[in-house]
């Protein structure tokens, strides 16, 4: 098997097991190319994406272009002279940049295509229930998340799985695909095959305030699943009425426990110092919720110095 000159590139947390585990292998990773660094937190403070801060810290090459398209750019990145271009978790690549490696690039997603194209695969699985899920890497083409698929490797959703669980399990189950793949790929051991599409997919759009508010009309499973699916970035949010006034809250942990009850969607009860919320089928037990400019809290430490008037509601 020859050992491949590779260019990799990502962004997030979720890169950095494959990229580790390809500094492991018998391949040599002779550049990784990151997001520029951002301003993030209160401070505004300029930050590293964690693929650059690996980088940094394992002495890997690396280039962190503004523009993909950059002639610049693209000559810097063919000067290191890549077998294959590997991506996880990272921007829409120009032609002139997927077809440069004579092995070709591929891409490494965070669940079974053809479902679940799309930026959040992770979270939309937990979110709509499903019980399963997986990993699979692709070539890419000039569409996203739609090239030849390589090779795949599935797994189980637990019950009160969230996206935080999930991920981490996700990201150490592609570390290994990864490497299989590029071992496959410099073996000539592969045969990809086209995506079979059907009427049934999934898709994972992007994480907007819209679709990231609890809808108190929803089932309590449903709800469940949302905050879960949201847990721990980037959160699910309701509004509250406590007393005449409105303020945005987030929830980040909580449990459906069914019950019959005929009060309203979105009421809120509190016994034994539990916040708990009425919703279609039983009720919703808050477990750590966040009010703005707050920090996160269990319930008892928000009702220590907080207080829910009698006809308090989330809608």
């Amino acid at each position: 098997m020859k050992s491949l000159r590779i260019a990799y590139m990502g962004t997030p947390h979720f890169a950095i097991g494959p990229l580790e585990a390809l500094t492991k292998s018998k391949h040599q990773v002779v550049v990784v190319v990151t997001a520029a660094d951002k301003k993030s937190g209160r401070g505004k403070k300029i930050s590293p994406s964690p693929v650059k801060t690996f980088s940094q810290d394992n002495k890997l090459p690396l280039l962190q272009p503004a523009n993909l398209k950059d002639p610049d750019f693209i000559n810097e990145l063919s000067a290191f002279q890549p077998d294959i271009i590997v991506v996880v978790a990272f921007r829409m690549l120009p032609r002139a940049v997927w077809e440069l490696p004579p092995y070709g690039t591929f891409n490494l997603h965070a669940s079974l295509l053809p479902q679940y194209r799309g930026a959040a695969p992770i979270h939309w699985a937990v979110i709509n229930g499903d019980k399963e899920t997986g990993v699979t890497t692709f070539f890419i083409d000039q569409n996203i998340d739609t090239g030849a698929v390589i090779a795949q490797k599935k797994i189980e959703i637990q019950p009160h799985e969230t996206t935080g669980s999930l991920s981490k399990k996700l990201e150490s189950l592609g570390s290994s695909l990864v490497v299989e793949t590029v071992d496959m790929i410099a073996s000539n051991k592969v045969t990809p095959q086209p995506q079979v599409c059907s009427k049934d997919l999934k898709s994972a759009p992007k994480l907007f305030k819209v679709n990231t508010r609890i809808d108190w009309d929803k089932s309590g499973k449903e709800i469940e699943r949302l905050i879960r699916g949201l847990h721990p970035s980037p959160t699910a949010w309701t509004q509250l009425i406590n007393d005449g006034e409105s303020q945005i809250c987030k929830i980040h942990e909580a449990v459906f426990e069914p019950c019959d009850h005929k009060n309203s969607n979105g009421s809120i009860f509190i016994e034994d110092m539990q916040i708990f919320v009425n919703v279609i089928g039983g009720v919703l037990k808050i477990h750590k919720i966040q009010l703005p400019n707050k920090k996160s809290l269990n319930s008892k430490e928000l009702l220590n110095g907080f207080s829910f008037s009698e006809n308090a509601y989330f809608v």
